[in-house]
């Protein structure tokens, strides 16, 4: 990029009357350089089947052109029209609920050849009136997409197609890979396979998920081609890649592969959404931001990210400017909000944009002025900032879908459950608190030699050949962190037969063959605080250590003789193991055991609400970002490195101390 994008979505078809040329004015006084248009009006540009009105897109590029603000043209595939679902009702998704009835967007078969045919249709019409324009930079291809559930007849034959090929038409490899003789499930012709919906054996419901995923993949990839006929060499492909939805963004995206689906984008792009006011941390804007980044090794766009959002996360005096800066902190090229203006009607009425209802300037407009304009001053100190982290955690999306089907029990005789990305953003947030930065690795990533500590969270479900190179990269001199659940089953789901935890048991130094529930249970020993503090707070494998170092046991008069981490020295690399979930502080103090041996020095003490977070920029110099996260100055901060804060100008010394205001931050370029 040669600059950072600034920019918002925006809908001249939502407008209550015609103010584009006031909305010009303004985003060009908020420093407003780009915009993205036409992702979801497909009944717009094509009111009726075969008729197209391109009107709208048109009168806002030449708009935007003679402004000089750039455009993004998303392509409006995510919500059909009602033509569509009038004269083929089939193309909505069936699902394990039934038929979908017409409404919600992203409601149809992303497989069906009739919507493919529509969609095929409207995008390279789409890309006749906007791909020529000397505005347009680059394509955003359909938008946070998924699978939608979809399980209709012609998908279920199309997975059917998919397991014959997997297993070479052998339906007795099938039968006991899946263990389908279990209840009678055994499947004795392929023509008599059943509804996978209503499948009780997670091996098979599983595969199923891991299928559809890769409908996304194809569907993505074929729009990509599509897009790829048209686009100039100088205009990307990106798609906004979205997360585990638990009322803003959290984890890893349960129906979409994010590393196999972005290997058709030129350029990674996300949209990250985000609790704020008091509960704003960094933490979502962090992990999306470092898994976003990890899918390409580059830079990556945020499409979307809330300006006001819904009125719990109007933000603070301050806090949009920490938030943009955060996102390029963690090596975004663009801050976008969805969206400019809050609209009038329907579904998302109260989710504002920048502007309210009214249209007229506004505290958070205010403050995004200030970003706009101090983007123009020190952007090209800030674009394409590179990180090099020595840490990496390790994500799968195998993993997460068998953690759904056999969920971790939280305490013995409760009905709550914890997920995989619960463990996920368990390790992930700790080391963000502790000023630890890193990427995320996958299963087919081909670059852990890069690293010097691989972090493993609940790694349930994984091929041999993964246990098999993660062994390697303790053996070859790198510190590998699992906890409990890691390596348990095949990537079919299938428990291994061998003792826990079977390829690693080596590496790891402990066995296990049994496991229970925290009841009354604390932690003992070199990382357990003194006072007994410390619990097992779910899950807890009884480790019995094969020459590891016996970091913390359990703290219980019948569990007591089993460990609950352990360190093991493995050739030239060290295997650490947790057992069980415990509290912070314990998870922490394994951490920066863990970062001892490995060799890795932290550049300070400090921790949340101080968050440090570095790149090295196109001048070759490093620069730091120094961001509080709390409505409290945060007084007496030594600087890292001497250089110029870039916001003020003022020259600071190594060691100097400095004070970061509540909600703000501090750049330092070397």
């Amino acid at each position: 990029m040669e600059k950072l994008l600034y920019g918002v979505a925006y809908y001249d078809e939502y407008m209550p009357y015609d103010r584009l040329d006031q909305d010009v004015e303004m985003m060009k006084k908020a420093g407003i350089n780009t915009v993205r248009i036409a992702e979801s009006t497909w009944s717009t540009c094509e009111p009726q089947e075969g008729v197209f009105d391109f009107s709208h897109v048109e009168r806002v590029m030449d708009a935007m052109e003679e402004a000089g603000i750039s455009v993004i043209i998303g392509t409006p595939t995510y919500a059909i029209p009602t033509w569509m679902v009038k004269s083929y009702p089939d193309v909505l998704a069936t699902t394990g609920n039934g038929r979908g009835i017409y409404g919600a967007r992203q409601i149809m078969d992303i497989t069906h050849p009739v919507y493919l045919f529509y969609a095929e249709r409207v995008i390279r019409e789409l890309m006749k009136h906007t791909a020529h324009r000397k505005c347009v930079i680059g394509f955003q291809i359909d938008n946070e997409t998924k699978y939608y559930g979809t399980a209709g007849r012609n998908v279920q034959e199309k997975f059917i197609k998919y397991l014959r090929n997997k297993f070479h038409d052998d339906l007795d490899a099938l039968n006991m890979e899946f263990g389908l003789d279990y209840w009678s499930n055994r499947i004795n012709a392929w023509e008599d396979f059943p509804d996978v919906r209503g499948t009780i054996n997670g091996s098979l419901g599983a595969e199923f998920e891991k299928f559809q995923r890769l409908q996304v993949e194809k569907f993505l990839g074929w729009q990509a081609s599509i897009v790829n006929e048209y686009r100039r060499e100088d205009q990307f492909i990106t798609h906004n890649l979205d997360f585990e939805w638990r009322g803003y963004s959290y984890g890893v995206q349960p129906d979409v592969d994010h590393f196999r689906t972005a290997r058709c984008l030129t350029i990674a792009g996300t949209d990250i959404y985000h609790p704020t006011q008091d509960k704003l941390t960094g933490a979502e804007i962090a992990f999306g931001g470092d898994m976003t980044r990890s899918l390409k090794g580059e830079n990556y766009l945020v499409l979307e990210t809330e300006a006001q959002g819904f009125p719990g996360w109007t933000p603070y005096k301050g806090q949009l400017r920490l938030q943009a800066y955060s996102h390029i902190a963690s090596g975004a090229n663009s801050v976008m909000y969805w969206h400019w203006h809050s609209i009038h009607n329907s579904f998302e009425t109260y989710w504002k944009g920048l502007l309210s209802h009214d249209f007229q300037e506004n505290e958070t407009y205010r403050e995004a002025c200030a970003i706009g304009n101090e983007w123009k001053e020190i952007g090209d100190h800030l674009v394409n900032l590179k990180k090099k982290n020595d840490v990496a955690v390790l994500v799968s999306n195998e993993a997460l879908t068998a953690l759904k089907w056999f969920g971790i029990q939280a305490v013995s005789g409760d009905n709550g459950k914890i997920m995989y990305n619960d463990v996920v953003r368990w390790v992930y947030d700790t080391l963000y608190k502790m000023n630890v930065e890193c990427d995320f690795l996958f299963p087919e990533s081909e670059n852990m030699s890069d690293y010097k500590m691989i972090v493993v969270p609940a790694l349930y479900a994984a091929p041999d050949e993964l246990l098999r190179r993660l062994d390697r990269f303790v053996r070859d001199g790198g510190t590998l962190v699992t906890t409990f659940k890691t390596g348990f089953t095949n990537e079919n789901v299938k428990v291994s037969h061998e003792v826990q935890p079977h390829i690693l048991r080596e590496c790891m130094g402990y066995r296990y063959d049994q496991f229970t529930f925290p009841v009354d249970t604390g932690l003992q020993g070199e990382i357990a605080a003194e006072d007994g503090s410390d619990e097992a707070e779910v899950f807890m494998e009884l480790l019995i250590p094969e020459g590891a170092e016996v970091l913390a046991s359990y703290d219980h008069y019948n569990w007591n003789r089993y460990a609950a981490v352990t360190r093991n020295q493995c050739e030239k690399g060290y295997a650490y193991h947790i057992g069980c979930m415990t509290g912070e502080g314990v998870l922490k103090k394994v951490f920066l055991r863990a970062l001892e041996d490995t060799g890795i020095q932290r550049e300070t003490e400090c921790g949340f609400p101080l968050i440090m977070r570095k790149g090295v920029n196109d001048l070759g110099k490093t620069v730091r970002f120094y961001l509080n996260y709390s409505g409290q100055e945060q007084e007496e901060i030594p600087v890292c490195a001497g250089g110029r804060d870039l916001l003020t100008g003022e020259k600071k010394m190594k060691g100097e101390l400095i004070t970061v205001p509540a909600w703000g931050l501090k750049i330092i370029e070397e």
